[in-house]
């Protein structure tokens, strides 16, 4: 049911309600009338004729009966002249007013009081004054008919005024519908012109400043998902290219430790055979082949400390632990006065090759900025893991931190350490620890959908 039939209906009970609470008090006020009336005529006519019938029935019934008939009628009574014996000698004629026409039995009731009836008592005999009202019945019927017809003719047109009214009230709301009928269709382009009214103008303001809200709201969201996946597009791509320079590593680390490993072996072999073969027969033969040995066995000795710099090769073969420990040991041996410290907690965590590789790079770039960065004389790397993630710390005694090291350029290290650990959804702080010394902290969380590998192998 719409709003402009339920407002109509409230309007056209409140008005029948009112057209019939007036037509009743009418009705009422019509029904005293006509009881007053009749009583009161009923009255009038038997006091008259009290006065002069006794000098008409001193004179004899002749007398009497051309009183009567010059009389006729005293308004709505009937007068009936009987005789000693009850027999009746004259009765009134009928009213002449609105002849052949009468109220309705139902309605004569409702209106009409009892009949009355009064009596005078004479010698010769008796007259009766009895009520008739069966016109002023009729008078009352015409006039209600009349006011009836008034009334509903005022109901119709009070209920086609405010079918009217009510139309151009509600007029407004069906725009607004329309309004939000369209914003629920995904259309955010709506705008409502003022409307008339100072509520449907209100409503409209709101609505258009809702729609603007949502307007806005959905671009900041799509531009949200928008950067979303750009972000997710970026660390896709930065574990591609990771991957792929992990790869190049791994290849250029392999050739150099099988083919150019072998031929520096080959050179310095065939060197020392060289230099054996000459011997004293040719001095300085024999000394350029051990030079040229000598420069083989530092150029092998080179190659083997450049090639855990480009891939660790312990790493996929035994495991983030056993890479962390030769990484800690080729640590010590290159600085003989540092002290390094290595802890590693075995747990229930299983890390993918990537995630392995990361925290491997991310304890290599601690030492690497504690020894040169720092001056360290101590350094503690620690490995814990968990079934949540596997955390790295390496805290040193170094210079610590400068503290505009944040806006200084530089620190490529740690920028590629977040690129990959921002990829792997894992995360970092570089934090100043104690009076003097670093602390870098790396966590990388787990996920069961990847290759893993043990961490405490």
């Amino acid at each position: 049911m719409s709003l402009r039939l339920k407002i109509h209906l409230i309007v056209g009970v409140l008005v029948t309600l009112f057209v019939a609470g007036v037509l009743g008090l009418q009705l009422r006020s019509l029904r005293e009338g006509v009881h007053e009336e009749v009583i009161a005529a009923n009255r009038v006519a038997a006091q008259l004729l009290r006065r002069t019938a006794w000098l008409q029935a001193a004179q004899g019934t002749p007398a009497m009966l051309a009183f009567l008939q010059g009389v006729g009628r005293v308004r709505s009574n009937d007068i009936v002249l009987l005789d000693a014996q009850g027999a009746e000698l004259y009765r009134s004629p009928p009213s002449p007013y609105k002849t052949g026409r009468d109220a309705p039995q139902w309605f004569a009731q409702l209106v009409l009081p009892p009949p009355t009836e009064q009596s005078i008592e004479f010698p010769d005999g008796r007259l009766v004054v009895r009520s008739d009202p069966s016109r002023a019945a009729i008078d009352a019927w015409d006039y209600s008919v009349s006011l009836l017809g008034w009334g509903v003719a005022l109901l119709l047109a009070v209920n086609a005024i405010v079918f009217w009214v009510v139309g151009r009230t509600v007029r407004p709301f069906a725009r607004i519908i329309d309004g939000l009928g369209a914003v629920e269709s995904g259309k955010l382009d709506v705008a409502l012109p003022p409307l008339p009214g100072r509520e449907a103008r209100a409503i409209g303001a709101a609505f258009n400043r809702m729609v603007a809200r949502l307007r806005d709201q959905f671009e900041a969201e799509r531009r949200a998902l928008r950067a979303e996946q750009q972000l997710s597009d970026n660390r896709e791509l930065g574990r591609w290219i990771d991957h792929h320079i992990e790869q190049e590593r791994r290849m250029i680390a392999r050739e150099l430790h099988d083919e150019f490993g072998q031929s520096v072996t080959a050179i310095r072999s065939m060197a020392l055979s060289i230099a054996e073969r000459v011997g004293e027969r040719d001095a300085d033969s024999a000394q350029a082949a051990r030079v040229i040995a000598d420069e083989s066995l530092r150029l092998y000795d080179a190659m083997h400390g450049l090639i855990p710099r480009l891939a660790p090769l312990v790493l996929d073969r035994f495991g983030l632990p056993d890479a962390l420990r030769d990484l800690a040991e080729r640590t010590r041996r290159s600085q003989p006065g540092l002290r390094l410290e290595l802890q590693i907690e075995p747990g229930e965590a299983q890390l993918s090759s990537d995630a392995a590789l990361a925290l491997y790079r991310a304890a290599q770039e601690g030492l690497t900025n504690a020894l040169r960065h720092g001056g360290a004389a101590n350094v503690r790397v620690a490995l814990r893991g968990d079934a949540k993630g596997v955390t790295l710390q390496v805290d040193d005694d170094g210079a610590g931190l400068a503290p505009d090291w944040q806006q200084r350029s530089g620190h490529y290290g740690l920028r590629w350490l977040g690129e990959r650990l921002q990829a792997l959804q894992g995360r970092f702080t570089l934090e100043p620890r104690g009076p003097g010394g670093t602390r870098l902290e790396v966590h990388v969380p787990l996920h069961a959908d990847e290759a893993v590998q043990g961490v405490s192998a």
